[in-house]
């Protein structure tokens, strides 16, 4: 399977504050997990699927697993791109590719997420389900990024 182009690809833009940065001069590894479900939630909106609607509809998804490969350090002030992809499906899960960029397109980092679709009624998880068409649909074609 061919990886997306860059045309091909959603992005969320980051601009690095502060309080992310520990005492190395790099953004600390806990905020990636917060810029990537950031930018999967802002995905699957752009992809027409608001996470509000998603739950509304009795679904909502769960971190399963999660891998970070870090290249270089993200520093204060730097605007970068979280690139997001699907990458692969089962029956219950999914996975999302993630790809930290500076604006010159280099890859700081790379990350994958596995969620699993959950039913939700009234606030409470009711467990896994299947991917649902709404939900399959708004991820697209599985295309990963590395």
């Amino acid at each position: 399977m061919a990886a997306p182009t860059d045309s091909e690809v959603f992005t969320f833009p980051v601009n690095v504050r502060y309080m992310e940065v520990d005492v190395q001069g790099v953004v600390f590894n806990g905020w990636y997990l917060t810029y990537f479900d950031d930018a999967m939630t802002a995905f699957l909106n752009h992809r027409g699927l608001p996470y509000l609607e998603m739950m509304a509809a009795g679904y909502d998804v769960q971190l399963v697993r999660s891998e970070i490969d870090y290249r270089s350090g993200v520093r204060f002030g730097e605007s970068i791109v979280v690139a997001v992809a699907p990458s692969r499906f089962g029956r219950t899960s999914f996975a999302l590719d993630f790809q930290v960029r500076r604006d010159n397109g280099e890859a700081t980092t790379n990350g994958r997420i596995v969620y699993v679709v959950v039913g939700l009624e009234n606030g409470t998880v009711l467990g896994k389900r299947e991917i649902p068409p709404l939900i399959r649909d708004a991820l697209g074609d599985p295309r990963p990024l590395h």
